[in-house]
């Protein structure tokens, strides 16, 4: 999330597309609410009617899996009619960058595309380069091969005509809407957008994102007061668990795991390292991270232990290819902490079937799981499973303390209401006695293999509490700290690269520091900025006198910095181009200062060293500039173009390529994938405020349970007529790979969409419910027994927002 949400008071309008953040995420509503209040507009672009369309002045229905097509749709409207702010786009885009003059891009296949690998080569898509190394541009824009004409002739397609074709909005509508948002694309005026699952979810996920960031870019709104794009997480520590490398292609401070071309350190830094940015520091946090892991192992005459790291090879590791290779008998034994797949996983009922080849499963969690108990469930034999299972007890969120990293990157510690009942551990206890296990195992043994293990520094006992670990000792680590002297460092910035630091995770460093020679924890900080109006707000204010981004308030990364990229809040003479100042500089004092901490390097407006321009704002992209063009950076495609889910209604209407290509889909016998002739409704699951994810927490409280105690499904008022469905009706819902039985809720909150001479019907599910465990009369079928095992080539999240199926009355 490049905003905060104390930030989006300064909103002109606030799009909410992807994300129904009143029933997800209903705290932050605060904050949109608060921009609502002060004058912003509020659009929601969401096929159903939810609680957040309730609160907004515009809602948007459109077909699921087509965002990319309205996004295309405003990119164009902007560019056509002007309406983008150039001199933003000039100096801190890449929009001016001459593309590589062999680029080509036809009927929705980009150059380089390869059918038998399923792959591009990416080789065309860089930048053309002068005798100087640097990329060479054009400021008019007027050039062919700059990104701003490429992009101007991939998106001339994209007319109100053609999106509505595809989405279903009308054209006035789809007019309406664009008025509205582009004219943000202007000095002093900003949109934020918001999203959540309902853009990730999709074979073309991250493409979504990729839209919405062009778009942005283009109306100068990333990094200025009230702008940006809003990444509501799944859940209180999603943010936290990636900056931590939960994700399995990164090391902690998104530093990139380590393949198997990288032959040593050198060479993992070449080939890793974003040249012409900040990312130039890379060297000093790798080697931070290595002295960190390995300590008095980690030296330069050994390339400081870089080859302890595991090296993945062309094989994915993600939590689908984690189940594909358990299907296929690679995969022995499984780990599972805090997490329900027989359930939350889509294609859910391949699980509890391909766990039968694991030879054995540990589960940690709080409550009795389908996944745990998957050997008597699901019609498994216990007799013919040969799996063990080991079920630990979980201590809960209240019985234990640490961190959550929030959306807006915020770190709040908690601490410990209560001990732990019975034998119940934190993960974190689990975690560090593993450890310890495992090193007394390898202690005596000489093997090269065994090193990573011997000479890991796991030294995370509290002595006082020997059923917990010592948090503020992981914290530290984290933080990061001198070797000599142990003391932390204050910031990034002092992290070195040979070898007198250690630090888990650079983008933290800062949150631990010593005052008075005592250990300040700045995430457990609670100084809020008192308010400075009557009812009780803090209200940014044009003179940049009020924190009203609350500083004093937990410890955001990096640096305590609220709003990323906020030099672009400012034009390229350091003036903010807006009434309400994020940064600015003062040429009284030759210094940058602002209500946020500075992001950029310290230079003044305009400096050039080397030829090149330091001051620019994306300080972690490559020449500080914002990335219109994505270039090499994805696996897809270096602009997002329209692709129709992998199961979809209709055909494409802009391009022969119906899907995008590099989706990857599983062979096995469990996954199949469905066609419009047998199934021809779109179908879509959501989540509900009343349960989390796959309902572990909340089916077993009763409270929560009888709050919403039977699954439904959500179909049109036309549909139901269309089905001779009736509300509360027992229907049963089916695709390719499976069907359930749930109460139809039907509701003017869906409507069907016109995609041109023809009308789809779309149907909605929640996905929280499973037949076995929970409190008694809330056990239902499992709604992802429907989605698809299809994901996007990326990051490998499943398409469950847009899938087929078919709807029947049960009649007997």
């Amino acid at each position: 999330m490049t905003t905060s949400f104390w930030d989006l008071q300064n909103s002109d309008v606030i799009v909410f597309m992807g994300s129904n953040a009143a029933e997800n995420h209903p705290i932050s509503m605060k904050w949109f609410l608060r921009g609502k209040e002060k004058g912003a507009k509020v659009i929601v672009i969401d096929p159903r009617y939810t609680r957040t369309a309730a609160k907004a002045d515009i809602w948007v229905p459109f077909r699921s899996g087509t965002d990319i097509a309205v996004l295309g749709g405003l990119i164009n409207y902007a560019i056509q009619n002007g309406k983008f702010h150039r001199e933003y786009v000039v100096k801190y885009t890449n929009a001016p960058l001459l593309v590589h003059p062999d680029f080509q891009f036809h009927d929705g296949l980009f150059s380089g595309w390869d059918p038998e690998k399923k792959a591009y080569d990416r080789s065309t898509w860089g930048f053309q380069t002068g005798p100087d190394g640097q990329p060479l541009r054009d400021e008019t824009l007027e050039h062919p091969q700059t990104v701003f004409q490429h992009i101007k002739r991939i998106y001339s397609e994209y007319t109100p005509e053609r999106v509505s074709q595809i989405t279903g909005i009308p054209v006035e509508t789809f007019l309406k809407l664009a008025e509205i948002i582009t004219d943000t694309g202007q000095p002093g005026k900003a949109a934020a957008f918001v999203y959540a699952m309902g853009w990730t979810q999709h074979t073309k996920g991250v493409q979504n994102i990729r839209a919405a960031t062009i778009l942005q870019l283009l109306l100068g709104n990333i990094g200025v007061p009230g702008g940006g794009i809003a990444a509501l997480r799944g859940h209180a520590n999603v943010q936290g668990a990636t900056d931590l490398a939960v994700l399995w292609h990164d090391l902690p401070g998104y530093l990139g795991i380590p393949n198997e071309s990288h032959k040593d350190l050198a060479t993992y830094l070449e080939k890793t390292t974003t040249k012409d940015s900040f990312w130039e520091n890379k060297p000093k946090f790798m080697i931070s991270l290595l002295k960190a892991w390995y300590g008095e192992a980690a030296r330069p005459d050994n390339d400081w232990a870089f080859h302890y790291i595991p090296k993945v090879d062309s094989r994915w590791f993600s939590h689908y290819d984690i189940f594909q290779s358990i299907y296929e008998g690679t995969v022995k034994g499984l780990f599972v902490f805090g997490q329900n797949p027989a359930v939350g996983s889509a294609n859910a009922g391949k699980i509890p079937q391909v766990m039968k080849n694991l030879e054995w499963l540990v589960v940690v969690d709080i409550f009795a799981t389908e996944t745990a108990d998957f050997w008597h469930l699901f019609g498994n034999d216990p007799k013919e499973v040969p799996t063990e299972v080991f079920f630990l007890p979980a201590a809960g969120p209240l019985e234990k303390e640490g961190s959550f990293t929030n959306s807006h990157r915020l770190i709040q510690w908690k601490h410990k209401a209560i001990e732990p009942l019975g034998e119940s551990r934190t993960d974190g206890w689990y975690a560090v006695q593993l450890g310890k296990r495992l090193k007394a195992l390898y202690a005596n043994s000489t093997a090269k293999k065994d090193e990573p293990i011997r000479y890991l520094v796991w030294d995370y006992d509290d002595p006082e509490n020997p059923n917990d670990f010592d948090h503020l000792k992981v914290l530290k680590e984290i933080n990061g700290y001198e070797v000599a002297t142990g003391k932390p460092v204050s910031g990034f910035g002092q992290l070195k690269d040979d070898g007198s630091t250690a630090c888990g995770c650079w983008i933290y460093s800062g949150i631990l520091v010593e005052e008075n020679g005592q250990l300040v924890n700045k995430a457990d900080s609670r100084k809020p900025t008192p308010p400075n109006r009557p009812d009780g707000w803090v209200e940014a204010r044009a003179d940049g006198t009020t924190d009203y981004l609350h500083h004093g308030w937990g410890f955001c990364w990096p640096a305590n910095r609220r709003v990323l990229y906020n030099r672009a809040s400012a034009d390229p003479e350091g003036k903010p181009w807006g009434k309400v100042p994020l940064v600015w500089f003062d040429h009284a004092t030759g210094q940058w200062k602002g209500v946020d901490v500075p992001d950029m390097l310290p230079v003044k407006p305009g400096e050039v060293r080397m030829g090149v321009r330091f001051d620019t704002p994306f300080i972690m992209k490559a020449g500080g500039l914002g990335g219109i063009w994505g270039g090499t950076s994805l696996v897809d495609g270096p602009v997002p173009v329209h692709y129709e889910p992998v199961e979809s209604p209709v055909q494409n209407l802009l391009y022969r390529q119906q899907n995008i290509p590099t989706a990857r889909t599983y062979q096995s016998p469990y996954d199949h994938y469905g066609t419009p002739d047998k199934y021809p409704l779109v179908v879509t699951t959501y989540r509900l405020t009343e349960h989390l994810t796959s309902g572990v927490m909340t089916r077993n409280l009763p409270w929560l349970a009888e709050a919403f105690a039977v699954p439904f499904v959500e179909i049109s008022q036309e549909l139901a007529r269309e089905k001779g469905i009736r509300n509360g009706d027992l229907v049963e819902v089916e695709t390719a790979r499976g069907r359930i039985r749930v109460r139809a809720l039907v509701t003017a909150r869906l409507k069907p969409l016109r995609l041109g001479d023809r009308v789809v019907h779309e149907i909605g599910l929640p996905i929280h419910w499973a037949p076995f465990s929970g409190v008694a009369g809330v056990q239902a079928d499992i709604t992802n027994t429907l989605t698809p095992q299809a994901v996007d080539a990326n990051v490998q999240i499943q398409e469950s927002k847009a899938f087929l199926g078919n709807i029947r009355k049960v009649t007997a």
